[in-house]
């Protein structure tokens, strides 16, 4: 076999390769845009231009990168720094919830001022994500990186101070990384809102799992 004869061989292969590389990658993009439901649009304040245009270079394994511009409150002082989450169905067990933390490489984090597990109010974590290829339950850089994936009805469950909460997937939808509403607290009964970036290994849009709390039933 010829030396240009294998050079041309060499030269279709390294493309072919490139272009299955290429398509790897951005196929779980397209087929996220393609089922992904329309992006709410809350009421809420909205970074100026320049915080706009900061949003590109900042570093998202920081929670306090997410919501920059939202107003932080106090709940009630708890000795708990920690608790943990499971989600069967994604095969995530006791993954760690820092409460108030900030790396998010290292655990998952409750947003600052959100109401704690089983309380009434709206328990909002945040975690990473990357694209679905690359995921792994017990890496928190890619451990929320299906939880689009979920269904309404799927089980989270929260270990908090030796007490287990359950609660069930009411819906998922997206909103733009300025709306702040899913940040709000709800008098109404105990929430939870699991946080990621979307589309995968993207930050262009926030990715919203909506929970209620299971009521214990008597026997």
């Amino acid at each position: 076999m010829g030396i240009k004869l294998i050079a041309r061989l060499a030269a279709v292969a390294s493309a072919l390769i490139g272009v299955s590389i290429l398509a790897w990658i951005f196929y779980p993009i397209l087929v996220h845009e393609l089922k992904a439901p329309p992006t709410l649009t809350f009421l809420s304040p909205i970074p100026d231009n320049e915080e706009n245009d900061k949003m590109g270079a900042l570093d998202y394994t920081k929670a306090s990168s997410w919501f920059p511009k939202a107003r932080k409150t106090n709940f009630e002082k708890t000795k708990v720094s920690s608790y943990r989450l499971s989600i069967s169905r994604l095969n995530i067990k006791n993954a760690i919830v820092s409460i108030g933390g900030e790396d998010l490489s290292q655990s998952l984090i409750q947003y600052p001022g959100t109401a704690i597990p089983g309380q009434i109010g709206n328990t909002v974590i945040f975690g990473h994500s990357v694209l679905p290829a690359f995921y792994n339950p017990s890496n928190y850089l890619t451990i929320f990186s299906t939880i689009p994936t979920l269904v309404k009805g799927d089980v989270i469950t929260l270990d908090y101070d030796g007490i287990t909460y359950k609660y069930e997937v009411e819906e998922y939808f997206e909103v733009d990384p300025s709306d702040i509403q899913i940040l709000n607290q709800d008098d109404n009964d105990s929430y939870l809102t699991l946080v990621t970036c979307v589309p995968p290994g993207l930050t262009t849009r926030r990715g919203i799992i909506r929970a209620k709390i299971v009521p214990v039933r008597s026997t």
